[in-house]
């Protein structure tokens, strides 16, 4: 205002200033609802039932030690280990990872009324990473099956196991995921798992994920253990694992088509030793006699590329192209011999017991 004071005096003129509005602002694009209240919560819905699931199910789950003998300058050494179970079948069969009884030269069982019994096992499969044990009691209590392909992310899960080989305990979550996978190691990689929430911790390997009806719906597999990641579990999906723990049950091992050879992952030590042409791919160490390889004429040094109309760069390739196929199916083989690429057929038989 003061320019506007000097400019009047300077013209000799009366000057009258505006008035000031001191009035509050307006804001006539957020108009109020006097009457407006929030919405009151549902009071009414029921917390999860834990207590019940776990008396349900705990009966079922057994926890699993086994014993491993290696060698060192000709000195034994006696490795031990823990891991879970669940009993599907009351004449004695026990649900496990192959990973918790693998190599093991004695294995034991503690159910949960405190008896323990030596296991011997049924059968095992490294693809799946499921095994089946069995040991001769009586008064033992089945769990009871679920159907994960009922399951909907956010669904209350409990996992149950040995954790830390201290006992069997319980650990509520969440499903994370469905239909996931995860690699395991070269050559193994699991699929079809269903991501949790629910702490799991050596030892739980192997036992039963259930779902609030206490319906076994998974089977406690593996977790992501590093600095800065938290709640990564998944269990092997229960529609997925009964056909195999069927086949164990039945027969001792899981029958697939078979191609009759033994192979490794194309490396560099690989290409300079065997002067490959090639940077990636299946070596082919050794053929099986009699197997569809041999037949297809296949040899040891050639390194698979194709297959089934898969290109193949490592052994999990290979494996995931062989898996859907079917036994007596035909199918094309692409390869490399020395600098020459070829392309041959072979009719797939059953896998030979391990």
């Amino acid at each position: 205002m003061i320019p506007l004071i000097i400019l009047c005096l300077l013209l000799g003129a009366s000057c009258v200033l505006p008035p000031v509005d001191t009035s509050p602002p307006s804001n006539p694009s957020a108009p109020t609802e006097p009457d407006w209240t929030p919405t009151p919560s549902e009071q009414d819905q029921p917390l999860p039932d834990f207590i019940s699931v776990v008396s349900k199910v705990k009966p079922s789950v057994v926890a699993i030690n086994t014993k491993t003998v290696t060698y060192f300058f000709n000195q034994p050494f006696t490795q031990e280990g823990a891991g879970s179970g669940w009993i599907i079948d009351n004449k004695g069969y026990i649900v496990t990872n192959n990973h918790v009884v693998e190599g093991a030269q004695s294995i034991t069982v503690t159910l949960d009324d405190g008896r323990t019994f030596p296991a011997t096992i049924v059968g095992t499969d490294f693809l799946t990473d499921l095994a089946v044990v069995k040991i001769n009691a009586a008064n033992l209590i089945e769990a009871s099956g679920g159907d994960s392909a009922e399951l909907m992310l956010g669904e209350w899960v409990l996992a149950i196991g040995n954790s830390l080989g201290l006992g069997v305990t319980p650990s509520e979550g969440i499903v994370r995921s469905l239909g996931a996978s995860v690699t395991i190691s070269p050559g193994q990689t699991l699929h079809d798992l269903i991501g949790t929430s629910a702490a799991i911790n050596p030892g739980n390997s192997g036992g039963p994920l259930v779902n609030m009806r206490g319906e076994v719906v998974g089977i406690t597999s593996v977790k992501i253990s590093m600095v800065g990641v938290e709640a990564m579990g998944w269990a092997i999906s229960i529609n997925s694992a009964m056909p195999i723990i069927t086949e164990l049950i039945n027969a001792g091992h899981v029958t697939r088509p078979y191609l009759g050879v033994s192979y490794s992952d194309v490396n560099p030590y690989l290409v300079w030793q065997n002067n490959l042409a090639i940077q990636e791919g299946i070596f082919v160490a050794e053929i099986i006699p009699g197997y569809p390889a041999e037949e297809a004429g296949l040899e040891a040094g050639d390194v698979i590329i194709g297959f089934n109309g898969e290109e193949i760069a490592n052994t999990g390739d290979f494996i995931q192209a062989l898996t859907p196929c079917q036994i007596g199916q035909k199918v094309e083989i692409v390869y490399w011999r020395g600098n020459n690429k070829i392309t041959t057929y072979a009719t797939l038989t059953e896998s030979p017991p391990p």
